[in-house]
């Protein structure tokens, strides 16, 4: 572990004399990587990398982002991991403080903890025969089963979890008889697998650790068998049905050396470079693969030992892979920009709008000034003006309206005419109707009010001229 200290003074408040500040030494020490292997028992990580005879120091220890989740110390400042977790890695900050020739000294200590595991497990495939294939009688019976392992569990120091459970009609009698299929994983790091290997400060016996799990996997393996070959038949009771038996048919093992979900053989550790290390914030590893992966775009990680990614809501996106915090999403540039331009639009509105209020009402108060101006009736000119405007006015009012009715009377008009209408003397009807001034020989002409067409009657005379 490499350390590089350094020295700097530190003024604090002012102190002797009231015009010299207090100088305190602060050495501050870059501290290397800490690997601790998973589900170690325990684990003790001291402040200071050296020995230091001082006299009642003080340590702090602080980790970075760290949640409620209290740290455990030792008087002699050491950081104490139990049943060491994936979620336990991180960055570790301590501080020791003491007095030297009476002056206060401060010295830092600075660690990347990364969990890690070497290669090593068991699959377990148990093969059974029922007579029902129903999800909950399967889950009733995988339940029963795993309580019936926790003792097994205790003896052999491993953890058993189940996988994968199916259930399918039997090849031989398909109509009465069902396969129940249960796929079972054991980790060999249950509770005090590591007993028999003493870590020694931050150095850790690497080949203690491969020996444990070689040993596991030779006394794991012919335990299970035994176990289900003294106990091949299993009886599960119901509200329903008072009894389903499951029969063993099958049992077999497979050793496998990958590497656990959330952890990936990155090669951080020179002592052991086929040793899974678990996969830091913005990466991701799932229970297939061997390699932390960064996370790809529109989703983060915020925790070490992450098998998925969780993805940004509302279809936001981030800017790259391998994003570390809820807080690198953001919407999408075409979302972006519309929302830019949202937020520009008042300020602009902001300026124009009393601008173009401004110059209409400057517009109008001009046209009312300069039409008063012009049209006032003090002037002579004015009210003459006025006068002839008033008489066009009333002349376009008097006349009517050009409508399919008027072209039918105009017609009719022209075969009743005199001979005089007959050379091109136009008939103007009269302003005011007087029915009672229509003889026999004129033709009647009716006008309507408000622009309604006229309306003639043909004569007698025009008749019997017809």
């Amino acid at each position: 572990m490499f350390c590089a200290p350094c020295f700097w003074p530190e003024l604090g408040a002012t102190g002797l004399l009231g015009t010299v500040g207090i100088l305190t030494l602060v050495l501050w020490s870059c501290s290397g990587d800490v690997f601790i292997h998973m589900a170690s028992s325990l684990y003790s990580l001291p402040c200071s990398t050296i020995d230091l005879e001082v006299a009642n120091p003080t340590y702090e220890w602080v980790r970075d982002g760290a949640g409620p989740k209290l740290l455990s110390v030792t008087e002699e400042g050491h950081l104490l991991f139990q049943n060491f977790q994936a979620a336990d890695s991180g960055n570790y900050t301590c501080t020791v403080s003491y007095t030297e020739h009476g002056l206060p000294v401060s010295q830092t200590f600075h660690y990347r903890v990364f969990g890690y595991h070497v290669l090593g497990g068991l699959e377990t495939l148990l093969v059974f025969h029922s007579k029902l294939c129903e999800d909950e009688w399967n889950k009733m019976f995988l339940w029963d089963l795993l309580e019936m392992l926790k003792q097994l569990e205790i003896e052999l120091h491993c953890k058993i979890r189940p996988k994968k459970t199916v259930c399918f009609p039997s090849a031989d009698n398909p109509s009465n008889e069902f396969v129940v299929q249960i796929q079972l994983e054991v980790s060999f790091f249950g509770p005090n697998w590591d007993e028999q290997c003493k870590p020694q400060g931050v150095e850790v016996d690497i080949d203690c650790y491969r020996k444990t799990v070689q040993q596991s996997l030779e006394t794991v393996e012919p335990a299970m068998n035994k176990f289900f070959t003294k106990k091949a038949t299993f009886h599960i009771t119901g509200h329903d049905v008072s009894k389903i038996v499951f029969n063993m048919a099958f049992v077999g093992f497979l050793e496998i050396k990958t590497c656990s979900k959330g952890y990936g053989q990155t090669k951080q550790l020179p002592r052991c470079l086929k040793c899974c290390i678990v996969c830091p914030p913005g990466t991701f590893s799932p229970p297939t693969d061997t390699q932390c992966s960064p996370c790809p775009i529109g989703t983060y990680s915020m925790i070490y030992g992450t098998a998925f990614c969780i993805p940004c809501k509302d279809g936001m996106i981030t800017q790259g892979m391998g994003a570390r915090s809820a807080t690198d999403c953001m919407k999408n540039e075409t979302t972006r920009h519309v929302d830019s331009i949202i937020r520009k639009i008042p300020i602009p509105l902001f300026i124009i709008l009393p601008l173009v209020g401004s110059v209409n009402l400057l517009f109008i108060l001009s046209s009312c000034y300069w039409y008063q101006k012009e049209y006032r009736p003090s002037s002579p000119a004015t009210s003459k003006i006025a006068g002839v405007i008033k008489t066009a006015v009333t002349k376009i009012r008097q006349i009517p309206s050009q409508s399919p009715w008027s072209h039918h009377s105009a017609s009719a008009r022209s075969t009743s005419e005199t001979d005089t209408s007959q050379e091109g003397e136009k008939l103007t009807p009269p302003k005011t109707p007087n029915l009672a001034a229509v003889s026999d020989n004129t033709p009647a002409v009716l006008e309507l009010e408000n622009k309604m067409p006229v309306i003639e009657l043909p004569s007698r005379n025009a008749d019997q001229h017809h």
